[in-house]
């Protein structure tokens, strides 16, 4: 009974100690993994059987897709060559949609429904009867039909029952052609029928050898919301794959299954038990062997941590000398790596003091020895570092650390280790050395940032912050009342271009000087350009701002002395002082206010205010109505009559340009005319009125009112124009039937090789040249024998006084009197009343222009006075 207890107790601790815990947990852990894999295989099992289903469902989308887009990328062509032929016949039609039958495709039919009826069919056997079908009648088809056209983009519907018979899928797309206008019209749809069968089998869907099932939903192409058209409805329940079918105008989604359902057990689950089970055995036997060896390796453990205890010491020690001192004696045991560092000897033999004192520089000794004694007497610590001499020469820096101890006798000693650190200490010199380089470097550059700054801040001549700066300064000024002063210089351009740019450099100087004595100490002066300055003041009203200004102008005013030159030149002022304004939109203002002072005469300055204001938005305005007006046509040509002084009849009509304004009616030039030549539009209105002069003077010839010639208007920047001439050819003018007037300011003194060269091209082209204005501009009688126009034009400023002036009719007869002598017929525009036609008809003027015969009227209006002749009774 003992001996069996004692068998039954050693087996116990023999299975139940701890070397078996091992074991027992890889055991646990390992049916845990089981459990585990054996649920990931039935997982990956279901993934690998789902992947299979959705690479066959991806083939049969691939060929849905495909043959879809293939059947409808046909009728595209056809499309195109409706767009190009909006108006062909069946029979052109039947020959295009035979060439596409001629394609591999399962399309059905084609039609064509024009303004949504169907009148285009092919073929035409058998669907005969889908001939005059109004989709907007056709409950079924309408939504679809109308979709397409509204939304322009091709519609798909189906299954559709066909009129004719049988199912198909209907793919419909829009068509528009293009209209005269640049824009586009609904021309009707053009629909093709697929046969749902054809393309079922083409696809895939209808093979025997199908080893899935597969439902399609999304009739009409709208997607898995739709409703189902193929397949079962057990399909869809039983957690099928799907996939997207992408069409060109929406999506089917398509499902499928394995044949017969998903599979409930893996094929591989017998073989993965079977593997699982001899890895437990192959795991958990080892690990019971180890656990055996587990108890021996306990006895040994205890020698071991001694042994790695001594281990770990020498790994400690390895490159560092270690020394020890009898603190009685003074003897010294020094190890081999220490006689190295002193150079000693590595022959074992004792040391002394001396071996130590007498090696450490003269300069450190003293140091080294208080802090040795020191430790000593305190029984601590020792550290110290300090350099050595050796044999050789050679100066080593040491690193000593020792500790105070006493032995199992009591004798006091000191324990410790040593090392060279002579690589540190250099390094840290040359750290030292390299950081003082650095400092002395970083000076220098803030040094010469600070001076980049200066130069990228400041004008090079005057010194004064330049536009930069000035930016800058704006975006950080406070939000109370800025003001700031645009300066100008006047007349700046005559002195440097007569005496030079030095000259101009002092007059830039001078002026800088003048601007900084008038300002404030906080007022911020700066030169943003050639000959501009802008001053930037604080919490300044009108008053003190238009007293500044004043001083600066009548500063500037006076004149300055270089080398013997009294150099005179003066400055116009734009002021704009608005709080709560945008710092950039200050400077714009300002701007403005300073050409609005050069305007008004230089010298002189100018504030920013809302009259100024209002006048920019109104500029603006008609700026935008402008251009507007050109693309809309608004600019039309108004007719004056020109009579012949003796006779009374046309002899000519004069085009003017005016503006239809869709709300202020008819306007004359004096409106538009200056805010034309800012947008540099003056050119497109003067051919514009060219251009329906030429095609009304032809309608007057047609309807045989005879005008023997017309005269337009052109502007200077219109004789620039490299390209006139060319235009002119284009237009196909009848010789003698046309004059441009050219007014007089456009300097025909001045030699203008473009301008004179456009000018003998139009006379080439039989276009005479008059000279409008005459008497008021710059033209001289060496001009006149220079251009030799066909005739000039008395300004109505000369002709209006001449009724009641005797040395104004005098002034007008010598301008008659040039002209008579130079071969250059005369006209008199501003003729108002008889009296002014009577007196210039006895001083020999050819032609008269002006309200007492004929206004300015619309092309109508002037057909319907010309065929009256009515001014020959008021004559």
């Amino acid at each position: 009974m003992t001996a069996t207890n004692f068998n039954i107790g050693h087996i116990r601790q023999a299975v139940f100690s701890s070397a078996n815990v091992p074991a027992a947990i890889a055991f646990v852990v390992l049916l845990i993994c089981a459990i585990f894999v054996d649920q990931q295989n039935k997982r990956v099992s279901d993934q690998l059987t789902r992947a299979d289903v959705l690479y066959k469902v991806n083939i049969i989308r691939a060929k849905l897709e495909g043959n879809i887009n293939g059947n409808l990328q046909l009728v595209q062509g056809l499309v195109s060559a409706i767009v190009t032929e909006p108006y062909m016949g069946q029979q052109r039609f039947a020959s295009l949609a035979a060439n596409l039958f001629k394609q591999k495709s399962q399309l059905r039919n084609i039609g064509g429904a024009p303004d949504l009826v169907i009148s285009l069919m092919y073929p035409m056997e058998g669907n005969e009867q889908a001939i005059g079908l109004d989709y907007r009648k056709n409950e079924a088809q309408r939504l679809a039909a109308l979709k397409a056209r509204d939304q322009r983009i091709p519609v798909l519907a189906g299954p559709v029952d066909l009129r004719q018979g049988g199912r198909a899928f209907i793919g419909r797309i829009p068509v528009f052609v293009p209209t005269a206008g640049g824009g586009d019209r609904f021309w009707g749809l053009v629909s093709a029928a697929i046969d749902i069968d054809r393309l079922y089998a083409a696809s895939g869907l209808a093979d025997r050898g199908l080893d899935i099932d597969v439902a399609l939903t999304g009739k009409d192409a709208l997607g898995g919301s739709g409703q189902r058209f193929f397949g079962g409805a057990d399909i869809i329940k039983n957690n099928p794959v799907t996939a997207e079918v992408q069409l060109p105008f929406g999506s089917w989604q398509i499902s499928a299954i394995p044949k017969g359902g998903w599979p409930t057990v893996p094929k591989n689950e017998r073989v993965l038990l079977a593997l699982m089970g001899l890895a437990a055995v192959l795991v958990v036997l080892p690990i019971l062997v180890a656990g055996r060896l587990f108890g021996e390796r306990q006895k040994n453990y205890a020698e071991l941590r001694r042994l790695s205890g001594r281990l770990e010491l020498a790994l400690e020690a390895s490159g560092i000398g270690v020394w020890e001192q009898d603190l009685v004696t003074d003897e010294l045991l020094w190890d081999d790596r220490v006689n190295e560092i002193y150079g000693k000897p590595a022959d074992g033999k004792p040391r002394g003091y001396d071996d130590w004192a007498l090696a450490i520089h003269p300069e450190d000794i003293a140091r080294a020895q208080r802090e040795f004694d020191l430790a000593v007497a305190e029984k601590g610590p020792y550290s110290s570092q300090y350099r050595l001499l050796r044999p050789d020469g050679t100066v080593r820096h040491v690193r000593a650390r020792a500790s105070y101890f006493q032995d199992s006798d009591g004798t006091p000693k000191m324990v410790g280790a040593e090392w060279d650190v002579t690589s540190d200490v250099l390094l840290n010199e040359n750290l030292v050395r390299e950081r003082q380089l650095s400092e002395s470097k970083n000076a220098e550059l803030k040094t010469a940032k600070a001076r980049i700054e200066h130069v990228a801040l400041h004008d090079s001549l005057t010194g004064l912050p330049n536009r930069r700066y000035l930016d800058e300064m704006l975006a950080n000024s406070p939000e109370d009342r800025t003001a700031l002063l645009h300066l100008d210089l006047d007349r700046f351009k005559h002195i440097n271009d007569t005496l030079g740019h030095a000259a101009g450099d002092a007059m830039l100087m001078h002026a800088s000087k003048v601007i900084k004595a008038n300002v404030r100490a906080g007022d911020f002066v700066a030169r943003i350009g050639g000959d501009e300055f802008v001053v930037v003041c604080q919490g300044r009203d009108d008053n003190e701002l238009a007293a500044l200004a004043d001083r600066i102008i009548e500063e500037m005013r006076q004149p300055v002395d270089y080398k013997g030159h009294q150099c005179r030149f003066g400055v116009s002022i734009g002021i704009a002082a608005l709080s709560g304004v945008d710092a950039k939109q200050l400077l714009v203002n300002a701007d403005l206010a300073l050409y609005r002072a050069k305007s008004r005469g230089r010298n002189r300055y100018e504030f920013f205010n809302e009259e100024l204001q209002s006048e920019i938005v109104r500029t603006k305005q008609t700026a935008d109505e402008i251009l507007g007006g050109l693309e809309r046509n608004e600019f039309i040509a108004y007719y004056q009559p020109q009579f012949d002084a003796k006779t009374l009849e046309i002899v000519g009509v004069e085009a003017l340009s005016r503006w239809r304004h869709p709300r202020r009616g008819i306007l004359a030039p004096d409106i538009f005319l200056k805010v034309a030549e800012e947008l540099n539009v003056v050119s497109l209105i003067d051919r514009t009125i060219l251009e329906q002069t030429l095609e009304n003077f032809q309608r007057w010839s047609r309807d045989g009112l005879n005008i023997p010639r017309f005269s337009v208007n052109v502007s200077a920047r219109r004789l620039e124009d490299k390209d006139l001439i060319n235009g002119l050819r284009m237009l196909a003018i009848k010789e003698g039937t046309v004059s441009f007037e050219l007014v007089e300011s456009i300097f025909l003194d001045e030699n203008d090789e473009l301008v004179a060269w456009n000018i003998e091209h139009i006379k080439e082209l039989g276009i005479d040249i008059e000279i409008d204005d005459f008497g008021t501009g710059h033209a001289s009688v060496v001009s006149l024998l220079k251009l030799q126009p066909r005739r000039l034009k008395i300004d109505r400023q000369l002709v209006t006084p001449i009724t009641g002036s005797a040395a104004q009719r005098r002034l007008v007869s010598s301008i008659i009197e040039i002209g008579k002598s130079l071969g250059i017929g005369v006209v008199a525009e501003g003729v108002e009343t008889m009296e002014h036609a009577r007196i210039l008809k006895e001083l020999g003027c050819d032609i008269l222009q002006g309200y007492a015969f004929g206004r300015p009227m619309d092309a109508k209006s002037f057909r319907t006075f010309a065929m009256s002749r009515k001014w020959l009774a008021t004559a």
